[in-house]
C-alpha cells in the first residue's frame, strides 16, 4: 500500500504536466539550424545546446566542426557547451528533479512518456539512421536495422519498468517494529557517451535514468553529436517537462570534466577509453564522491575448440573482430584456436573474408565503413606496422588505396605471440590476431591474459567443456557459439580494467537509485532500558 500511494501523482502534478505537453513544441527555440541533405530527403537539425526543453546558443557562441569520415568533408558546425553552460544545465535538471519529475511523477507517467519517445524514434528511423551514417561512417542500413531498432527496444523495456520500482518489507520483532526499504531516484545524473555506437548508447543509458525518475545532462561525443541533437526534438515532442533531459555537446576534455566534477551532479556514466575513465573516477572522488559507473575497453579473446563448427565459428569470429569496422569495446581482436584445426580454420577465415565489402554508409551493399576520424586511422595504420615488424603474419583482404576517408582494410595476422602489442593493446580497427593452442588449460590461460575483461567468447559441442571454460573466463559477458549479439534483458559490463557497474537488463536500474532503510516504531514501547 505505501508503495502506490508513492506512485499516485497530485492532480496538481498531472495539469501540469499537461500543460507541458500542449506548450511542449513552441518552447523550442530555433538557436541553430542546419539543414543537411540525406538519402530520404533533407533534415533540419537543430545544431545549439539543448537546455530546459530550448535549443540555446552557448554563452561564448563558440562551436567545433563534425566530419563526415568517409569523406574528410564538414557536415556542420555545432555549438560547444563550456562549464557555466554545463552550470546552466544541472541547475535546470536539478530543478525539474524536485519539481515536475524524481518522486513527484508516478512510474505509470514516466512509463508512458518513455513508450511515447519510443514510438517516436521508431517513426524516425529512417532519418536518424542516415544522420548516423553519416557522422560516424557506419552503414544506414545497419544503423536503422541494428542500432536504432535495439534503441527502441531498449527504451520500451525500461518503460515497462518505470512503475515496477519497488522496495521490500522487513519482517522484525516484536510486531510493533518493522522496516521497509525505498528505492529512490539518486538525482541529476551526468552522461557521457561515445561515438562508435552514438544512438545505442544514448538509448542505454537515457531509458534507466528516466524509468527511475532520474534526470539527465548528456554529453554526445564531438565526433558524432547530430543524433543526439535530433533525439532533443523528440524529447519536446514525447511531451517531458522542461529540464528531465539536457544535451550539451563539448569537446570531452571541458563537458566531461565540467560533468564529472560539478558538485550537482549525483551520478556520472561514461563509456570510453580506460584512460579517460580513470580521470572521471578520479574527478568524481575529488568532487562529491559522486556515484560512478563505466563501461571501458576491452581486448575480447574467442577461444576456438576442435570439436567446434568451423565454418560457423568462422563467420561468429569475423563479426566479432570486424563489426563496425572492429571499433568496438568487445571486438573480438584475439581468437585462439586449437592446434588440430588451426591450419583448416585459417583457410576458412580466409575466403569468408573476401564477403567483406568496405564502402560508405549510403552505399546498401557495404558490410562497414570507414574509421571515425584522422586520429583514429592512423593510429589503426600504425599497429598494422607494428604487428608486421614483430613478427606477425597479415592477411590483407583487397587492400586499395582511397583519395579520400578514413578507410583501413581489415587484417588478419597468424603467427601472433602473446607479448606482441597487437595482441595485447586495444585497437579499435579492423584488426584480427590468430593465434593457437593445444590444451583447455592453455585457452583459459590465454584469454585471461589481459588487463581488460569485457567480454570472450567459446566455440565448442562439448557442453561441459563449454561450461567450465565459461565459468573459469574473466569476462563480464561469455558468448558460446556465437559472438557480439547483445539483449537488453542481459546485463553488460567489464571485468578488471574494462570498468565498473552494469548497464541493460533489470541490473542498470540500481546504478540509478539509492536504497533508503525506514524502521519504524508502531507501537508504545519504551525507550531502550539504560
Amino acid at each position: 500500500m505505501l508503495a502506490r500511494l508513492r506512485l499516485r501523482v497530485p492532480f496538481h502534478h498531472r495539469a501540469s504536466l499537461e500543460l507541458c505537453r500542449t506548450r511542449a513544441l513552441s518552447t523550442i527555440i530555433m538557436a541553430s539550424s542546419v539543414s543537411i541533405q540525406l538519402p530520404s530527403g533533407t533534415a533540419n537539425v537543430n545544431t545549439g545546446l539543448f537546455i530546459d526543453n530550448k535549443f540555446v546558443l552557448p554563452k561564448n557562441g563558440g562551436t567545433f566542426e563534425t566530419i563526415n569520415p568517409a569523406t574528410e568533408e564538414v557536415i556542420c558546425a555545432v555549438s560547444e557547451a563550456t562549464s557555466e553552460d554545463i552550470d546552466a544545465a544541472v541547475a535546470s535538471a536539478r530543478k525539474a528533479f524536485k519539481t515536475t519529475w524524481g518522486m513527484n511523477v508516478s512510474g505509470t507517467e514516466r512509463g508512458r512518456l518513455l513508450y511515447k519517445l519510443a514510438d517516436l524514434m521508431e517513426r524516425d528511423q529512417q532519418v536518424l539512421a542516415e544522420l548516423e551514417s553519416l557522422d560516424n561512417g557506419k552503414p544506414a542500413r545497419i544503423a536503422r536495422d541494428g542500432d536504432i531498432a535495439d534503441s527502441v527496444a531498449c527504451l520500451r523495456f525500461y518503460a515497462g519498468f518505470a512503475d515496477k520500482v519497488v522496495g521490500q518489507q522487513i519482517g522484525s520483532n516484536p510486531p510493533t517494529k518493522f522496516a521497509y526499504t525505498r528505492e529512490e531516484p539518486i538525482g541529476v545524473c551526468g552522461q557521457i557517451i561515445p561515438w562508435n555506437y552514438p544512438i545505442m548508447m544514448w538509448a542505454w543509458k537515457t531509458g534507466p535514468a528516466l524509468a527511475v525518475g532520474c534526470t539527465v545532462v548528456m554529453k554526445p561525443s564531438e565526433l558524432t553529436p547530430l543524433t543526439a541533437l535530433k533525439l532533443c526534438e523528440l524529447i519536446v515532442e514525447a511531451g517531458f517537462p522542461p529540464g528531465v533531459f539536457n544535451c550539451v555537446p563539448a569537446l570531452g576534455s571541458v563537458g566531461g570534466a565540467a560533468l564529472a566534477a560539478h558538485p550537482g551532479v549525483d551520478k556520472i556514466a561514461f563509456t570510453g577509453s580506460t584512460v579517460t575513465g580513470r580521470k572521471i573516477m578520479e574527478a568524481a572522488a575529488r568532487s562529491n564522491l559522486k556515484k560512478v559507473s563505466l563501461e571501458l575497453g576491452g581486448k575480447s579473446a574467442s577461444l576456438v575448440f576442435e570439436s567446434a563448427d568451423l565454418e560457423q565459428t568462422a563467420s561468429w569470429a569475423l563479426m566479432g573482430g570486424l563489426y563496425n569496422t572492429g571499433q568496438d569495446c568487445t571486438c573480438g581482436s584475439r581468437v585462439y584456436v586449437q592446434s588440430s584445426v588451426y591450419e583448416k580454420f585459417i583457410d576458412i577465415i580466409k575466403e569468408k573474408i573476401t564477403a567483406y565489402k568496405l564502402g560508405e554508409g549510403f552505399d546498401p551493399e557495404s558490410s562497414a565503413g570507414p574509421l571515425i576520424s584522422k586520429a583514429q586511422h592512423e593510429k589503426v595504420l600504425t599497429f598494422i606496422d607494428k604487428g608486421i615488424a614483430a613478427g606477425a603474419t597479415p592477411f590483407i583482404h583487397s587492400p586499395r588505396p582511397r583519395a579520400k576517408g578514413y578507410f583501413v582494410d581489415p587484417v588478419v595476422f597468424t603467427d601472433v605471440k602473446r607479448e606482441m602489442e597487437i595482441v595485447r593493446e586495444e585497437i579499435f580497427g579492423p584488426v584480427i590476431c590468430i593465434g593457437r593452442f593445444d590444451t583447455e588449460q592453455e585457452a583459459v590461460e590465454l584469454a585471461n591474459d589481459t588487463a581488460y575483461g569485457l567480454a570472450a567468447a567459446v566455440f565448442s559441442k562439448d557442453g561441459g567443456q563449454c561450461i567450465r571454460v565459461s565459468s573459469a573466463l574473466e569476462a563480464g559477458t561469455v558468448w558460446i557459439n556465437q559472438y557480439g549479439l547483445l539483449s537488453n534483458q542481459s546485463p553488460f559490463g567489464g571485468y578488471k580494467m574494462s570498468g565498473i557497474g552494469r548497464e541493460l537488463g533489470s541490473y542498470a536500474l540500481a546504478e540509478y537509485t539509492a536504497v533508503k532503510s525506514v524502521l519504524w516504531n508502531v507501537g508504545e514501547s519504551a525507550y531502550w532500558p539504560l
